[in-house]
């Protein structure tokens, strides 16, 4: 209902998300960089998000709260492990390409691009499906599909620069640093949507509560 309430449960998403890829490889090594991100989560929601537990507001009582929520989560903590890879991606590029053995126990670049490519392959259907069932509960609640609201804006910025993303390495074959960037991309813009809309910006979608 609020973005003290989404915090804490995006972290369990981040969380959940490297169990999840965990059971069928091992990313051991990459614990640290998903703990980090969820515990500055948790940081920030218990000190700066914080609400008291309130009312949903008339606009989110609908089951759609559940489904198009709960997708936007599990999305969150995917583009979250998928940002995490694409960044250990680019500093052993750089050490590689300098002779180096770069990060201990970190697989190669290569093997990073690709962790991070079938993590964005999973996320990416499963954000379009968020933004579809937002338009639908928008209708439901505001009587409209899409109304450019910058939460909505920010929404499909999000989805254009991963469906670039995968459209670039699955045709034009950008398997290098540049597609690690543009998943970086993805995830700032998904960041700004998170924080910047809900706090700084005026629109339908401020439930921040602060």
């Amino acid at each position: 209902g609020n973005m003290y309430e989404f915090s804490i449960t995006a972290a369990l998403g981040i969380l959940g998300v490297f169990l999840l890829v965990s059971l069928r490889r091992d990313v051991h090594w990459l614990g640290l960089f998903i703990v980090i991100p969820a515990l500055l989560t948790l940081g920030l929601a218990v000190t700066v998000l914080y609400t008291e537990a309130a009312q949903l507001v008339p606009a989110l009582k609908s089951s759609w709260l559940i489904i198009h929520v709960s997708a936007a989560i599990i999305c969150s903590g995917a583009f979250t492990l998928a940002a995490a890879t694409a960044g250990l991606a680019l500093v052993q590029s750089r050490a590689e390409r300098r002779g180096k053995s770069g990060l201990a126990r970190v697989p190669s670049a290569e093997k990073l691009r690709t962790l991070t490519y079938r993590v964005l392959a999973f996320a990416f259907p499963l954000w379009t499906f968020a933004v579809v069932a937002g338009a639908i509960w928008a209708e439901n609640a505001w009587g409209r599909y899409w109304g450019w609201d910058p939460k909505e804006t920010w929404a499909f910025i999000t989805w254009v620069i991963y469906a670039a993303y995968l459209h670039a390495r699955s045709t034009v074959g950008w398997r290098g640093d540049r597609a690690s960037w543009v998943a970086i991309a993805g995830w700032a813009a998904f960041i700004i949507n998170y924080f910047g809309v809900n706090i700084f910006i005026n629109s339908l979608h401020s439930y921040s509560g602060v």
